[in-house]
Formats: structure tokens, C-alpha cells, sequence
């Protein structure tokens, strides 16, 4: 499982792309690094592409990142998009959306980046890549 950080420095929007097998210990370790980036770039939103992502992450595990604390300071003011295209990734997502509705009032689930996009209200956005 690979995830490659980028930031669009005029919307102030960081993106993080999923690829391959996503596993329970693959998603742990992109919530530990995940706050890493937002603090480095002080991204005022962020987007969650998986959508080359082959999901294999647990129910069980994700209720359970639903009910930590968020990686981003201010969760009532910062919002998250994720992108999840496939009917699996879409529901696992929709459900980590709904347990973690309280710790992450933003969040949002959508089926394409543009509609992440349309959310944020970005128009030609342009990331670069973070190392």
C-alpha cells in the first residue's frame, strides 16, 4: 500500500492518494503521518483519494479510528473530503463517517475528486508534491 501526500498552496488543500491493497496497519500508519502534513502545511482542508485503492481494511478497525481523536486540530473548522468510488470503499467509508460524526463534523464522503473539488468550492486546483 503506497500514499502519496500533495498540497495545492493557493487553496491551502492538502491531498493524500491511495494505492494498492489498503490493510488495517496501511490506514493506522497514514493517521499517524496524516497529522504530520496538516501540521507542516496548515491546510485549512483536506481530501482522502482512494481511488485506486483495493480496500481490506476491517469494520472493527475502522470504528475504531472513527472514535479516536482526529489527526487535525479544529475538526469542527477544517473540512475532510473522502473520495471512495467503489461500492466497498464507499460503504466503509459512509460508516466511518457516521460512528465518527461527533469527532468530525466536516466530513464528507463523495464517488470522484471532482466532487471533492465542488465540495471545498476549488476551481483548477494545482498540487505539488510533499515530501
Amino acid at each position: 500500500m503506497g500514499s502519496r501526500f500533495e498540497f495545492d498552496p493557493v487553496n491551502r488543500v492538502l491531498l493524500v492518494r491511495f494505492e494498492g491493497r489498503l490493510t488495517d496497519e496501511s490506514l493506522g500508519e497514514f493517521f499517524r503521518t496524516g497529522q504530520k502534513y496538516w501540521a507542516a502545511t496548515d491546510a485549512r482542508a483536506a481530501i482522502s483519494d482512494y481511488s485506486s485503492a483495493e480496500w481490506a481494511v476491517s469494520a472493527g478497525f475502522l470504528r475504531q479510528l472513527a472514535n479516536q481523536e482526529p489527526a487535525v486540530t479544529d475538526p469542527a473548522k477544517r473540512p475532510r473530503i473522502v473520495v471512495a468510488p467503489t461500492t466497498v470503499g464507499f460503504g466503509m467509508s459512509r460508516m466511518f463517517q457516521i460512528v465518527g460524526e461527533r469527532k468530525r463534523p466536516l466530513l464528507k464522503v463523495v464517488r470522484t475528486l471532482d466532487e471533492a473539488f465542488a465540495e471545498l468550492g476549488i476551481q483548477s486546483p494545482h498540487f505539488e508534491p510533499l515530501e
